[in-house]
This record gives structure tokens, C-alpha cells and sequence, in this order.
């Protein structure tokens, strides 16, 4: 059977679309990139804003009208948030909710009567690895959430926090090295609580896996920044743990913060940021932040605006507040009006553009060993521009030779120039 995994949303729907790939290869089955060619779909939703609930209907109907013969399996947030209305859109064979994913493999090949074993069954991990390419994995080691940031759905999508078992972890990544994987990034709702269920943390999860894999580098996923555990910081002295975080702020100002609920002042954030920048030279910290949340006057936007400023971020993303039902900051009064809400993404925009470049200039004659990705752009002269990723995550465009291959490969290159999209190098002999 031909399997076609879909996701949108976050890096752990990618995590969990691998983790199923692996389980249906294993079952017999085949994964393929051609939804059209595709006896069964399987699409992972998403809900974190009414946009994402919208987008995944469309991607479903969209799905249906191109293979309608498919057998469709929907999953993820929107599915579990809205399950009657996603089990009645055209196509829709089985829904599985978010606490019942670890079982979809086996519930899909059950209740829809496809668990028939073909007399040769391929090689598991041949072709799973496709939402990054060969050489990184995302793996999920965490779910669920805690806390109830007034804003967010997702925690009501996900239910109670539940972390996998060391050993496990430990087990995939080792699978994935064996496979040609050079990258591992570890996934989760509430990455930092990690092990609140096992009586261990972040650190030890992190540590086990340094200590009992081969894999060459290592990467975290996004990371609240609260309860990171004391010795935290001090891993990353070990070159296999990249320096770079993704730490959502979400507001600037301490008022605001209140209002969502974070558990995360500006103050112990700009500790953070000062800690991992003069433990590593050039940690690249990036975050998240949400414009026009209801209450937001413009002296708490300016606050906002300065702190923002002053911490300086690799990368932002940038989300215009929505109302999301089911969550306590749709009903919170003094909603922004999108004019001005607009207008102060349009500002933050800019200086997310600014601090950006900023970034990149101040890596600039820096050597840096880059995992090189397996696509590339065709130039004149016999020659192509790779691209792949330093350890802070910088995007490194290099020409070399077409008669040349670096795909999957660290290799040494020097940063030369800043771009907009991304930094220019050259390979270090």
C-alpha cells in the first residue's frame, strides 16, 4: 500500500508524521511523496490560530478532490478540537485525536481494514525521512502542556504533559544515525518540561543522549523559557549541542506577560540571553512574538517594542494577535483594532529585518562547520550554490562545482557576506 503523510503546523507534527512513516514501513507498507499516487492519506492538523483550523478543511478538501479513491486519516489539533466537524468533510475515512496518535498506525490499518501484509515488506526508514531531507530528523520526546497561556489552544488540543522514556529516545536516534541521519532536533509542546512525569529533566534527557549516541549534533526545538533546569546552560559547552534557541517571548512588556498568563518576566529573559552569550560566542537566539494582544496600549507596544530591541534576536517570528475560541484571551476586553495592529507589525517587521542582518554581519569571518543540505541552484559556469546550516543556525549559500557533491557532509566554510535570505561562504580547504 502507498501511504502519503501531510502535515501543517509545527516542527511535532513533522516529528510525529516521521515517527509514523517509520510504523507503517514497518507494517509492510509504503510512504510516497505523490498524494495523487497515494492508496491512504494521512494529514496532521493544525489549530493554533482560526487560520490554521481554515487552512487545515482546505488542505483536506483539497486532498479529497485530487485522490478521491484515498482512504483519508485526519489527526493533530484542528481534528481533535473539532472532531465531528472534521469527521463530516468529504473524504474523511477516520479521525484520531491528539491521545490516541501513538495508536494511529494500528487504528488505521484496523478499523479501515488495511492491515494486510505484502509478501515482501520494504526496509524500514528507506524513504521516511522527507520532511527535511536526509540529514536531520525531528524526534518528539514530549507532549502535552501544564500551563495555560491565555492565549494559546494548543494546550487544550494537547491535554496533560507526558514524556517518553530515555531509553526510547535513545533507541530512535541511534535508528536514525544508523540511517545516514547527521542531525537530530528534539520536539515538544513543553519542551523544558521534560520528564515532570519521570522524575527527570531536560538536562538529563540531554545528557543520556550525548553520553549513549553517536549522532554529531544536536538541536533543540522551540523552549519556554522558564524552568530550564540549573545546569542547563553548561551543556552547551559540549560542541555536539548546537548554540542556538528558539525562546518564545511573546510580549516585551511585563504587563502584557501578565495578561497571557507566561510565566517568564523580561527581566529573567534578558538573564537568559545574557548567560548563553557570554557562555558561547555567537549564540543565536531566536523568539516569538505576539503583536496587538487585547489591552496592549501603546505605551506597553513601546515597552514592548524597546525590550525587543534591546535583547537583539537572530530570527522572529511575528504573529497579529486573533481571537481564538475556547481560550480565556478571546473574551479578555479592549481587543486592538486590526488597523493598529497592523501597524505595529509593520514596525516590528523592520526591526526584526534590522536586528537580523545585524546577526549575520557579526558573523562574518567566522569559520563554522556546515551540514550541507541535498538541494542546490543552478548558476552558469559549470557551477551550483549549495546551502546548508552552522551550528547557530545560520543559512550558508556557497558556489562550488557541479561535479561536486557536499550533500549531507560537515564541511568548514567561512561566512564572507550578510545577505537577506541568508549568509554567503566559502568552503575552507
Amino acid at each position: 500500500m502507498l501511504v502519503h503523510l501531510k502535515t501543517l503546523g509545527c516542527r511535532l507534527n513533522e516529528a510525529e508524521l516521521e515517527t509514523w512513516a517509520q510504523a507503517f514501513q514497518k507494517s509492510g507498507h509504503q510512504i510516497t511523496r505523490k498524494a495523487e499516487a497515494a492508496n491512504l492519506i494521512v494529514i496532521n492538523s493544525c489549530a493554533v490560530t482560526q487560520d490554521a483550523a481554515r487552512k487545515s478543511r482546505q488542505l483536506i478538501r483539497r486532498i479529497h478532490r485530487d485522490n478521491p479513491q484515498a482512504k483519508m486519516v485526519v489527526s493533530g489539533c484542528y481534528a481533535t478540537l473539532n472532531e465531528d466537524e472534521a469527521a463530516s468533510l468529504m473524504g474523511v475515512d477516520l479521525v484520531v485525536s491528539n491521545k490516541d496518535k501513538d495508536q494511529l498506525v494500528e487504528k488505521t490499518l484496523n478499523e479501515l481494514n488495511m492491515d494486510s501484509m505484502p509478501a515482501m515488506s520494504t526496509e524500514p526508514g528507506e524513504i521516511s525521512l522527507f520532511t527535511r531531507g536526509r540529514q536531520r530528523a525531528f524526534v518528539k520526546v514530549q507532549d502535552g502542556c501544564r500551563y495555560r497561556c491565555t492565549f494559546c489552544i494548543v494546550t487544550v488540543a494537547r491535554g496533560e504533559e507526558s514524556s517518553r522514556p530515555v531509553q526510547a529516545v535513545i533507541d530512535e536516534i541511534n535508528a536514525l544515525h544508523k540511517q545516514g541521519i547527521t542531525e537530530v532536533i528534539l520536539t515538544g509542546v513543553h519542551l523544558g518540561g521534560y520528564g515532570s512525569d519521570l522524575g527527570n529533566n531536560l538536562s538529563d534527557l540531554i545528557k543520556a543522549i550525548l553520553a549513549e549516541t553517536d549522532i554529531p549534533r544536536l538541536r533543540l526545538g522551540s523552549l519556554e523559557p522558564w524552568e530550564l533546569p540549573g545546569d542547563f546552560f553548561e551543556l552547551f559547552r559540549n560542541p555536539r549541542l548546537m548554540p542556538h534557541l528558539h525562546l518564545p517571548l511573546q510580549s516585551g512588556s511585563d504587563a502584557v506577560l501578565r495578561r497571557m498568563a507566561r510565566r517568564c518576566k523580561t527581566e529573567e529573559f534578558a538573564a537568559i540571553v545574557k548567560q548563553l552569550r557570554a557562555q558561547i560566542p555567537h549564540f543565536n537566539i531566536t523568539t516569538d512574538i505576539i503583536v496587538g494582544f487585547p489591552g496592549e496600549t501603546e505605551q506597553e507596544w513601546q515597552e514592548s517594542f524597546d525590550f525587543i530591541k534591546q535583547t537583539g534576536f537572530g530570527h522572529i517570528h511575528i504573529f497579529t494577535y486573533s481571537r481564538r475560541e475556547g481560550t480565556k484571551a478571546a473574551s479578555l476586553p479592549d481587543q486592538i483594532s486590526n488597523e493598529i495592529k497592523k501597524q505595529r507589525s509593520q514596525q516590528l517587521h523592520l526591526l526584526a529585518e534590522e536586528m537580523k542582518l545585524k546577526f549575520c554581519q557579526e558573523n562574518v569571518g567566522n569559520e563554522f562547520p556546515v551540514l550541507w543540505e541535498g538541494y542546490s541552484e543552478a548558476l552558469e559556469d559549470d557551477k551550483q550554490r549549495v546551502f546548508g546550516y552552522t551550528p547557530n543556525y545560520l543559512k550558508v549559500g556557497c558556489v562550488i562545482s557541479n561535479e561536486v557533491s557536499v550533500e549531507n557532509q560537515t564541511i568548514d566554510c567561512r561566512v564572507t557576506a550578510a545577505g537577506a535570505d541568508y549568509v554567503f561562504g566559502e568552503l575552507v580547504e
